[in-house]
């Protein structure tokens, strides 16, 4: 029988303990276990996370896995448009104060102790913007057009706008910077489109879904470029992470399940798919921990669900 040594051309090493930063691929033998090991990568997947207090879609959300914020937006069963707002801190949601308008088809950005709603609709195409503290809500700058659907990035003091519709004028290209005072306007998207997913940050944002199109849309703080489209061709999804590091799913239509992770360059289905297919989904959190709350089924929900991206794991390595 062929010895490891002589296919793989090195020894296995010998050690008493695990290496401390082991590389991936890695594998070595633990004399003190007796155990052979190495560095692997774990499974990739979605798990229920705690129930949201209502049920609802439309609404504008931001944060990350363990801290997140879902504000505004339209509950079922009377789809009345609120101002309502729910706080998630990795377990479960609870209700905060409110917002002063209430909205829906509104973006989020921040974080939950520095957040922002991003126009939206009440009766008529907002360009207001509220700025969140983790407790209460308050005015800020207004959009230089009144806009719902669009795709949001950043910060509280350093945000994006991007895309969007408005009555009568339709489907958007514009974008809008923030500076944490006021909105100015900035280059145009290549596409001007509704239902579009935002990540990243104000210099190196990306926009994600499209109705008919798998286009993705990238901006480097001054211009927007063509990246690689999508795989499922959807609109109203989530999004979260950064521009080279972006995670992608559900949306519609038809509505969908499926989850795309995106390296700056191309996107890769990922086999881990979401028990709640559904659109204008609530995202928070980056491309290795996310959460997904939230939507329309086309019945409205109030699922929660948390990703766990593939990662380095240690393994012990057994006969099969």
């Amino acid at each position: 029988m062929a010895e490891y040594i002589n296919i793989r051309g090195q020894s296995i090493e010998v050690v008493a303990s695990d290496p401390a930063n082991p590389t991936l691929g890695q594998i070595w033998y633990n004399s003190t276990s007796n155990t052979l090991k190495g560095l692997g990568l774990s499974t990739a997947a979605w798990a229920t996370g705690g129930t949201l207090p209502s049920t609802k879609a439309e609404f504008a959300s931001a944060g990350v896995q363990t801290a997140a914020f879902a504000a505004g937006g339209e509950v079922a069963p009377t789809f009345n448009t609120v101002s309502t707002t729910e706080l998630y801190d990795g377990t479960s949601w609870s209700p905060t104060g409110s917002m002063g308008q209430a909205r829906r088809q509104s973006s989020g950005a921040g974080t939950t102790a520095a957040g922002l709603a991003i126009g939206g609709r009440f009766t008529v195409d907002l360009t207001s913007t509220e700025e969140f503290n983790g407790s209460t809500w308050t005015g800020g700058g207004s959009l230089p057009v009144a806009k719902q659907a669009m795709g949001a990035a950043g910060t509280q003091t350093s945000a994006l706008s991007f895309g969007g519709s408005n009555i009568p004028a339709g489907n958007l290209n514009t974008t809008e910077e923030y500076d944490g005072n006021s909105w100015t306007g900035g280059n145009p998207l290549i596409t001007a489109v509704s239902g579009i997913a935002g990540a990243g940050t104000q210099t190196a944002a990306i926009g994600v879904g499209a109705p008919a199109t798998p286009t993705t849309q990238e901006y480097d703080g001054i211009s927007w470029t063509t990246g690689g489209n999508l795989n499922t061709t959807r609109n109203e999804l989530g999004a979260t992470g950064t521009q080279t590091a972006t995670l992608a799913f559900g949306g519609g239509s038809p509505v969908s399940n499926a989850t795309e992770l995106y390296d700056g360059t191309s996107w890769t289905t990922s086999p881990a798919t979401m028990a709640t297919a559904r659109s204008k989904v609530g995202r928070a959190g980056t491309q290795t921990l996310a959460l997904a709350f939230g939507g329309a089924t086309p019945g409205y929900s109030n699922a929660t669900e948390e990703w766990t991206g593939a990662a380095p794991t240690t393994v012990t390595i057994t006969a099969s």
